[in-house]
């Protein structure tokens, strides 16, 4: 019988990445960090508004990028219509990125534990993968450590050293929430002008830990040599820059992104907005890069369904205000039960945290699950083997969770 032709190797050897989707419906799903209660009524509104004859068309996109501007407008500055990018969810968005500027033999420089994804990306990329370890025992960003592995040895192998590829931070860091000032990121992207950055900020509605402000916010001006003051002060005080200290970059008609061509700023409206299930996802920086990383794309790569819902997540920012409050609400009197009954456990940013169970990690996981609530175990990933990553949803929910966690995690008798 006739084999098919090989594929590539970096595909032959590539284990597809895929998560425990199946089997979840009527559960509490606190597995994924979704938004655990839907999106906006008129989010649901709109789609149901949809004509059906507008099924048969291929989607449209006019508008969409001035929406997601539109949102931001509470920040002052200025970001051209082609400085955002629109893609099918951000998973697509980071694929999209590495098969834009990830080459056989190039570097990934990344942080460990993160985001799973960004390895599979690599690896079909034929993309060398270094992950620096977050620092124990409270999970802090590697600064020294990431800045070194930016700017190459000091001697010795110099000469025959190049620069990483691309460096993926997630801020908030899943799963260690892990908070990363926006002063900081400047300072890696200023330090690596041929290395793009990505900053993967799903979860920054929960912190506000953006580079966005920074980089739009009033007043700062630029010096000669086209570096912003707020950057370099960033750059001089590393991870302890305060935000007091750096300028803000743009004012208006100046591109915020001309003293930084090497950023790229990842957004989506799943964690928030709760329309994770439509995957829509935004890429905000450098026309040049955006106009690279889109390329790579397909020409309707978003439906239809998704745009409607997208311009009417966007323009309801009082829902996702309130559901964000509770997130932030439920994990303060979450936390407050977990230090009252000695949990050890892990919060910082982002809407989850990681709990260290009394029992096994396996075996709470699945009496959870017989309970009717999901978890996410973090068995095999470095630094966190042995606890179960928690999704924060409502104080009720929170309440469900922690009373069937009392049970779970009781010491059998």
């Amino acid at each position: 019988m006739a084999a098919p032709p090989p594929p590539r190797p970096e595909v032959e050897s590539l284990q597809a990445y895929s998560a425990p989707l199946e089997g979840r419906r009527g559960l509490l799903r606190l597995d994924f960090n979704e938004n655990t209660v839907g999106p906006s009524p008129k989010v649901v509104e709109a789609i149901r508004a949809i004509p059906a004859d507008q099924y048969a068309i291929y989607p449209e996109y006019d508008g969409l990028r001035e929406a997601v501007l539109a949102s931001l407008a509470a920040t002052p500055g200025t970001i051209a219509i082609e400085q955002v990018g629109l893609f099918n969810g951000v998973d697509a968005a980071i694929h999209a990125v590495f098969q834009a500027y990830g080459a056989l033999g190039d570097r990934l420089l990344t942080t460990s534990p993160t985001f799973g994804y960004y390895t599979p990306c690599a690896r079909m990329q034929g993309m060398a993968i270094e992950a620096i370890p977050y620092r124990l025992p409270d999970f802090a960003f590697p600064f020294e450590e990431m800045l070194a592995a930016l700017s190459g040895p000091l001697s010795g192998a110099a000469e025959s050293w190049c620069p990483p590829r691309l460096l993926l931070l997630c801020n908030p860091n899943n799963p260690t929430g892990t908070r990363l000032a926006p002063e900081t990121v400047l300072a890696l992207a200023a330090a690596a002008p041929h290395t793009l950055v990505v900053v993967d900020e799903l979860y920054e509605a929960f912190t506000g830990d953006s580079v966005l402000p920074l980089l739009l916010g009033p007043g700062g001006q630029q010096d000669p040599e086209g570096q912003k003051p707020g950057i370099a002060a960033a750059t001089a005080a590393g991870a302890d820059a305060a935000p007091e200290t750096a300028a803000l970059a743009a004012t208006a008609g100046v591109d915020p992104f001309a003293a930084c061509p090497n950023l790229l700023v990842l957004r989506s409206l799943s964690k928030t907005a709760g329309i994770a299930g439509l995957r829509i996802g935004f890429a905000i920086g450098a026309a040049a890069v955006v106009d690279r990383v889109s390329r790579v794309t397909g020409p309707y790569d978003i439906n239809s369904f998704a745009v409607t819902a997208a311009f009417a997540a966007l323009a309801d920012q009082a829902y996702v205000d309130a559901y964000v409050a509770e997130v932030l609400e439920a994990r303060q009197w979450l936390v407050e039960r977990l230090e009252a009954a000695g949990v050890r456990h892990h919060v910082d940013g982002g809407n989850y945290l990681l709990i260290w169970p009394k029992r096994p990690a396996a075996e709470v996981d699945q009496a959870l699950r017989e309970a009717g609530i999901l978890v996410r175990s973090m068995a095999g990933k470095p630094l966190i083997d042995g606890s179960l990553r928690v999704s924060l949803g409502t104080l009720e929910q929170m309440g469900r969770f922690w009373a069937a966690f009392e049970i779970c995690d009781a010491n059998p008798g």
